[in-house]
């Protein structure tokens, strides 16, 4: 059974930082895209931060440059770094994961930061950012 567990949220002041982790567990994907998504009552799920197995990374425009996805030595633990927090960047942040039946370098680039191709994977339960002004 694949689970995924999000943790780093917390409350930060405007300008401040939070390292948001993720570790999955109860899969092996070859091909597949991971990512970091947000969502605020009444708004749709976000795509905040993607990779795919082959290494491409991608970035809403709201956080480029401010925030970095990574991925621990285990390929299970993935990372979102978050840097000069904006009230704007205030959300649930959720992690997911979802095999890919083909090479993920084969896709468009920005397939893994779309939260609708995600409905054949997995998603963690959340974990909560608040930032103040």
């Amino acid at each position: 059974q694949v689970r995924l567990v999000e943790s780093g949220g917390g409350s930060v002041q405007s300008g401040g930082s939070l390292r948001l982790s993720c570790v999955g567990s109860g899969y092996t994907y070859g091909s597949y895209c991971m990512g970091w998504f947000r969502q605020v009552p009444g708004k749709e799920r976000e795509g905040v931060a993607s990779l795919d197995s082959d290494n491409r990374m991608q970035y809403a425009d709201s956080v480029k440059g401010r925030f970095t996805i990574s991925q621990g030595n285990a390929k299970n633990i993935v990372y979102l770094q978050m840097n000069n927090l904006k009230p704007e960047d205030t959300a649930m942040y959720y992690c997911a994961v979802v095999p890919l039946g083909v090479a993920s370098a084969t896709l468009n680039a920005n397939y893994c930061l779309r939260a609708g191709n995600y409905g054949e994977g997995d998603w963690g339960k959340g974990t909560p950012v608040t930032v103040s002004s």
